[in-house]
């Protein structure tokens, strides 16, 4: 079994064809590079493109579906997992545990729910693995400004900004995934030490 990048993204299939093209480039050197995909099973839109191109470069594809899409013909059967799940929070507990890795290509309020998630577990010190955002002809400009401004207003730490990285475009990520930049969770959410034991204590 490869390393498996989850991959988070648009469901839409009214987006500029700029996306599918990049979606299409990932799938395809997904594959070159010896990764497999864990993904949301869908067939629609940008998250459709990314699968059909890794199973068409000969790679292992695994969709975690709510059953409630699988009953309106939105799954990816030609998936070589395609796991049936009753919720949508089980969907991503359970892309979360499969995955090597997280990228995140531009999406609508799903993705963002996502990329969101699994940031949050990073902070946490929940999860270790590299977690790329990709910033596809300034797509998530706002969105990295508006992490500016909660760090300037001390909403969050300095640290933000470690948690995941910035690739411009599908082949910038790789070096990210492969070599991910440290992160130090801050103080608060690292391990605890062992308290000292009665024998011990004095």
């Amino acid at each position: 079994m490869p390393k498996l990048l989850c991959v988070y993204c648009s469901s839409s299939s009214r987006l500029e064809p700029k996306y599918y093209e990049a979606g299409e480039r990932l799938g395809r050197a997904l594959v070159t590079r010896g990764w497999g995909l864990v993904y949301g099973g869908g067939n629609a839109g940008l998250m459709g493109v990314v699968a059909r191109a890794v199973k068409e470069s000969g790679g292992h594809v695994v969709g975690i579906i709510p059953d409630f899409m699988i009953e309106r013909e939105l799954a990816f059967h030609a998936a070589d997992e395609l796991i049936t799940v009753p919720t949508m929070r089980e969907r991503k507990r359970l892309m979360a545990e499969r995955a090597d890795a997280f990228v995140t290509l531009p999406g609508g309020i799903g993705t963002l729910e996502e990329f969101s998630e699994i940031m949050t577990e990073r902070y946490l010190n929940l999860t270790h693995k590299p977690v790329v955002l990709v910033n596809q002809d300034g797509f998530y400009d706002d969105l990295l400004r508006f992490f500016d401004r909660m760090v300037a207003e001390r909403f969050k730490s300095t640290g933000l900004a470690d948690i995941f990285s910035v690739a411009s475009c599908v082949e910038d990520i790789w070096v990210h995934v492969e070599n991910p930049r440290p992160f130090s969770a801050d103080a608060i959410w690292r391990p605890l030490k062992p308290s000292a034991s009665p024998e011990t204590a004095g």
